[in-house]
């Protein structure tokens, strides 16, 4: 699976942006797919996960209420929509796709199998 994350930019506090992760090279409907952050010198933390039909969603508990997974098969993309953006959000957003049978979500990195290239979140106060 090859993604590729997009979306991310410059926005002050409060206000909103939608990441994009374009996946290629496995049928959509058979990967979970998940949303990390990771700011400089620090762990990639989990953000949000969707399951392989969208049926089952995660989220960590700093962006409940605030953002929102979700997938189109059809097209073969996961959205991340941040709204109420924090400062603390500042961060680069990467993609993860898991390719697993089970339907259970995970939050967890080393079970995501791929990755994209992340894109970089800004939130001024």
């Amino acid at each position: 699976v090859q993604l590729q994350a997009s979306g991310g930019g410059l926005t002050q506090a409060g206000g909103f942006l939608r990441l994009s992760c374009a996946a290629s090279g496995h049928p959509g409907n058979k990967y979970h797919m998940g949303w990390f952050r990771q700011t400089p010198g620090q762990e990639r933390n989990f953000v949000a996960a969707i399951s392989a039909t969208g049926g089952s969603t995660q989220y960590a508990d700093s962006v409940k209420g605030r953002f929102t997974i979700s997938r189109d098969n059809a097209n073969n993309t996961a959205y991340l929509q941040m709204n109420s953006l924090l400062p603390g959000d500042t961060a680069v957003y990467y993609c993860a796709a898991r390719i697993s049978a089970a339907r259970q979500l995970v939050t967890a990195i080393r079970y995501y199998n791929y990755w994209g290239q992340g894109t970089l979140v800004t939130v001024s106060s």
